[in-house]
């Protein structure tokens, strides 16, 4: 197992030079500052496209993360024009918040407040703040914060809603993407809050911060974790009432370990005992995703009783890391396994050997998915995450 441990960390740590590589060469938008926000399949640039919060603040945390890992300088000077460029034009000075996206000029495009992307605005701020001690990072994060527990957090009835226009009114279309219901609660906003504040109390572990974590962890206990098929319910409206929708491999993988973490980081005795079961729980579920090429399938439809036949790269990812910590929390070597197949499969279908990074995904036949290299959704943080943890966990 040691062998296997040293051949999988130097695999890792490979491919993190790599990722970090392309997006410091392809990314950096020299025309209109920040960085682009679209280079396509064929790695052709569009300086032109719209820049979008999300991918910004993921290249913020990457580059913070990446740093406090290797302490190169290089990666530093990426995560401070990350950073300045966010608070010069994604966050919204007036009414507090971040703009959904911008303009490749740099000003305001869709200005609406999607908590999805406060969220990770907080994550990567709070992952700079740990590698600058910059006070404007940490106030920008608590400012968030306070604005998302305001206007956000249902005091009522529990958990956070999703979206409001600039100036906090409410909004009609709540979705992240066109392929979201549009509900009020959802999972993925709750799984992403949960991680910024748990990085967010890092920095600043002040008992309001621990009091949202603990919350959010008790409902998604409650309310999003199936505790019959251990899989993840998606969308709820406002009273929790459920609009069933497809199975999420990738969600499953990444919460189970990602869950654990938030509980470990407040220390709570009994959210860790209780996640520690989950992380095996929902490990276990998403190998019903998992197809005999090592590879994990995008979504499962349980109406039609069919797999979404795409295997996109981020699940992948997360399936790492989901996987090593099955095997570290139960010492079953199934688990590394799974692990290992699947960075074979990554590495034969997912890379880019021609431009580097990795492409969108592979169809069922096993061809490319042709969609963005660099885009709204396509960013470095899944990728090079998963190299991160691995290095720590082995």
């Amino acid at each position: 197992m040691e062998e296997r441990k040293l051949h999988l960390k130097e695999k890792a740590h490979r491919e993190l030079l790599r990722i970090l590589d392309y997006w410091m060469h392809n990314a950096v938008d020299e025309e209109n500052g920040g960085f682009i926000g679209e280079i396509n399949f064929k790695n052709e640039k569009n300086f032109s496209a719209e820049k979008g919060a999300v991918l910004h603040a993921r290249i913020l945390w990457t580059f913070s993360a990446a740093y406090d890992l290797l302490k190169d300088e290089k990666y530093l000077e990426v995560a401070q024009r990350a950073f300045d460029y966010i608070l010069t034009h994604f966050y919204n000075e007036e009414f507090g918040g971040i703009y959904w996206s911008i303009n490749c000029d740099g000003t305001p495009k869709d200005t609406k407040n999607q908590i999805y992307a406060l969220a990770f605005t907080i994550y990567g701020l709070t992952e700079f703040y740990k590698i600058t001690a910059n006070e404007n990072a940490l106030k920008a994060a608590q400012n968030l914060f306070e604005k998302i527990e305001e206007h956000s957090h249902d005091k009522d009835k529990g958990g956070y809603l999703e979206a409001f226009t600039e100036n906090w009114a409410d909004i009609e279309d709540l979705r992240l993407s066109e392929k979201d219901a549009n509900e009020k609660k959802t999972m993925n906003t709750h799984l992403h809050i949960v991680e910024a504040y748990a990085n967010l109390y890092l920095v600043w572990p002040d008992e309001s911060v621990k009091k949202a974590i603990a919350e959010i962890l008790r409902i998604t206990e409650t309310h999003f974790i199936d505790a019959e098929s251990w899989h993840l319910k998606l969308f709820f409206n406002e009273n929790w009432i459920e609009k069933e929708d497809v199975i999420s491999y990738g969600h499953d993988i990444e919460a189970a370990w990602l869950l654990l973490w938030c509980a470990e980081v407040i220390d709570d005795e009994e959210l860790i005992k209780n996640y520690k079961k989950y992380a095996v729980k929902l490990s276990d579920a998403t190998m019903e995703g998992i197809d005999s090429d090592g590879g994990l399938w995008y979504e499962y439809e349980p109406q039609e009783e069919r797999f979404i036949a795409e295997k996109h790269w981020w699940p992948q990812a997360e399936l790492w890391i989901g996987m090593i910590n099955a095997w570290q929390i139960s010492g079953e070597e199934k688990y590394f396994s799974i692990a290992e197949k699947n960075y074979g499969f990554v590495e034969k279908y997912i890379l880019d050997e021609t431009h580097d990074e990795w492409i969108w995904g592979i169809n069922e036949d096993y061809s490319p998915i042709k969609k963005a290299k660099i885009g709204f959704w396509k960013c470095p943080y899944h990728n090079s995450r998963a190299c991160m943890e691995l290095l720590k966990r082995l």
